[in-house]
């Protein structure tokens, strides 16, 4: 009778690991980003699938961010280097109070960056980011090859050769 249970009992592990659904694989260097639709401050729809072919800088913010802050004139210099190049920037806003908090940010500050909302969370939990700013490099294949925890100098030399070089990479 043991043996009888605990075959059965085998079986249904066994079945519900073969009918489980395949999980995507964690937001992390070397792995294929997460796709998502969000959109931006204009109500449009933005897919990360369709910048595939560029290299894309998928940062998350917020406006009452200090690092976020301080970060912002450097992904505008980068922005604007990168003007007309295979290159995607995504300022992706986890603030609650959405667009408007945004503009508002915009309007006062002087910043300004293509901006998403991500109002609900659900993005960077699929991303798994602990805080902000966290930033992801996206190769033109769509693989993750860079996550970067904090704030940084976007426009620094180096940031721009890196990115630069996996513009010409195949």
């Amino acid at each position: 009778m043991k043996r009888w249970i605990c075959a059965l009992l085998l079986l249904a592990v066994l079945g519900a690991l073969g009918c489980s659904k395949k999980s995507e694989p964690p937001a992390a260097e070397g792995n294929p980003a997460p796709d998502f639709t969000v959109n931006d401050l204009s109500g449009k729809q933005v897919q990360l699938a369709s910048t595939r072919g560029k290299v894309v800088l998928v940062n998350f913010w917020a406006t009452w961010c200090p690092p976020c802050r301080e970060e912002i004139p450097s992904m505008m210099k980068l922005n604007q280097a990168m003007q007309g190049k295979n290159f995607q920037m995504l300022a992706i806003s986890i603030d609650e109070g959405g667009r408007d908090a945004v503009l508002q940010f915009f309007q006062q500050s002087g910043a300004q960056l293509p901006a998403l909302l991500d109002t609900d969370g659900k993005i960077s939990r699929r991303y798994g980011t602990t805080g902000v700013p966290e930033t992801f490099i996206v190769d033109k294949k769509g693989i993750i090859r860079k996550k970067v925890v904090g704030g940084m100098d976007w426009s620094h030399p180096e940031v721009i050769q890196f990115l630069e070089q996996m513009m010409q990479e195949k």
